[in-house]
This record gives C-alpha cells, structure tokens and sequence, in this order.
C-alpha cells in the first residue's frame, strides 16, 4: 500500500488550497459589493441631477459653506 502514505499530505494540501480559494473569493466578493455600491449611488446621482437640475448648484453652494466654515474653525 505504498499509494496511500501520500493520501493524508494530499488532503491537507487540498484543505489548504481551499481555505486559500475561499478567502480570495471572500476578497473579491467585496469588491464587487463595493463597486455595486458606487455604481448604485452614481445611478441614484444622475438620476437626481436630471430631475432636479439646481440640486447640482445647491450641493455645490453647501459644499462651498462647508469649507468656509471649516477652514473658519479649523484654521
């Protein structure tokens, strides 16, 4: 039974390869999700830009007092 002293090393290897593969999955599987996410919220931006064409100018009027009122406090 010389085949079966390889049998144990063998599953072990593999038991490792699929510990490895399901943590790249895991990896890649979040990266889709944080693609989704930009995707969804760049979908939902365009969306509310072309409804509302002066929600454009008032983010950047707010983005604007933000950073006035920022550098006041912090700088």
């Amino acid at each position: 039974m010389a085949g079966s002293s390889p049998l144990p090393e063998l599953q072990q290897n593999s038991t490792e390869d699929v510990l490895e593969l399901n943590k790249d999955l895991e990896r890649i599987i979040e990266a889709v999700e944080n693609l989704s996410v930009q995707l969804t919220w760049m979908g939902y931006d365009m969306v509310a830009l072309r409804t509302s064409p002066e929600l454009g100018t008032s983010m950047q009027r707010l983005e604007e007092a933000y950073d006035g009122c920022r550098s006041s406090i912090c700088g």
